[in-house]
């Protein structure tokens, strides 16, 4: 990648594709747990927008790594980039248990929401928002 700005630029255009798919699907979806949005049941929008958010991360992770790869040393450096991978493997850990708890599939079969997805679902919109924070100040620090 270091030998062509087109092919950085794409690989780029790539990487921020996946953050829009995976913010485009996530804070609805997050906002529809937590009662903010009403709208379509959450067994029609729930596993859609899981599957549509968990193709952006596979993007956004693998672009990301290749877009680190031009400046490791540099990259692996700066502050912003540790926030970055902090708040990436907080908002992860939190998918899987959401996931893998009772609460997602009550919510999906049932449309019924725990206080536990609730309080889940505003972890995650404060996990993905800060990791795209962190990401942008990887460029001013």
């Amino acid at each position: 990648m270091r030998g062509s700005a087109t092919f950085y630029a794409l690989v780029n255009a790539a990487h921020i594709l996946g953050i829009a798919l995976i913010l485009g699907a996530i804070i609805p979806l997050d906002l529809r747990l937590i009662g903010v949005l009403n709208g379509p049941s959450l067994n029609v929008i729930g596993p859609f927008l899981s599957h549509v958010a968990a193709v952006g991360v596979a993007l956004a992770v693998l672009t990301g790594l290749a877009l680190i790869s031009v400046r490791p040393a540099e990259y692996l450096a700066n502050p912003a980039l540790r926030w970055k991978a902090l708040l990436l493997a907080l908002a992860l850990v939190n998918v899987a248990a959401v996931h893998l708890g009772p609460g997602w599939r009550r919510a999906v079969r049932r449309d019924q929401v725990s206080g536990g997805l609730r309080l889940a679902a505003v972890v995650s919109i404060c996990a993905w928002l800060g990791t795209l924070v962190a990401g942008r100040m990887i460029g001013f620090l």
